[in-house]
């Protein structure tokens, strides 16, 4: 394997990168563009095509004394390599995992846990504008009461996680899927704050051990 320095400067991993794109560099190219460079007794090249061999034999369970077992390669550039593996993992994760909110059905499917429980639980759906979860969350434990749930603290919420629009949800432990008058007056607070926030309130659902129902599809929203 020819070292950086003797390979034609148009063949250099950054150049043909920027000439040509990622596509175009090889796996080890790849692993040296991370690396940014070698060693004072080994070649980033030579580094790359070890640490090639190193992840086909370890795959996912690579550790920072694999990394720092080959020559050349320090804490700092272990970092590198680990952060950089971290982050493909999480981008990969996010991308497989996610979850369409569509309609009432899919958020009483992503709140089901709750159906059952003795206490009223508002929990807060977050998603991006393509109607993907972003994250679910519970906001308040207790009976729903407009005078005691804020929309500040639904839309610092959402506001952390970027969404671009909101669901909330809330189970009636007595079975009885009638929204009450403060869930509906909680309902109109949280929109109008969403107006002025601009993240949009799209739905309240309650959600029973048996059924839910829809305050949007009731014409409330």
């Amino acid at each position: 394997m020819k070292k950086i320095k003797d390979l034609y400067y148009g063949d250099r991993p950054r150049e043909k990168m920027l000439k040509n794109g990622s596509i175009s560099l090889t796996t080890t190219e790849l692993v040296a563009l991370i690396l940014g460079s070698g060693s004072s007794k080994r070649d980033v090249m030579e580094i790359s095509g070890e640490l090639i061999k190193l992840f086909e034999k370890k795959q996912n369970n690579i550790s920072m004394d694999d990394l720092l077992n080959v020559k050349g390669v320090g804490v700092a550039k272990s970092c590198q390599i680990l952060s950089s593996l971290e982050l493909w993992n999480r981008l990969m994760n996010n991308y497989k995992n996610k979850i369409k909110i569509t309609s009432a059905d899919n958020v009483a499917e992503i709140t089901k846990e709750y159906a059952s429980k003795k206490q009223e639980h508002l929990i807060l759906i977050t998603l991006d504008g393509a109607s993907n979860l972003i994250n679910k969350k519970i906001i308040f434990i207790g009976t729903l009461n407009n005078s005691i749930v804020h929309p500040r603290e639904i839309f610092a919420e959402a506001i952390a996680d970027r969404a671009a629009n909101i669901i909330i949800a809330h189970n009636h432990p007595s079975g009885n899927l009638e929204p009450s008058n403060d869930d509906i007056l909680t309902t109109e607070r949280i929109k109008e704050a969403g107006k002025i926030i601009g993240i949009n309130l799209l739905d309240h659902v309650i959600i029973t051990k048996d059924s839910h129902s829809s305050l949007k599809a009731c014409g409330y929203l």
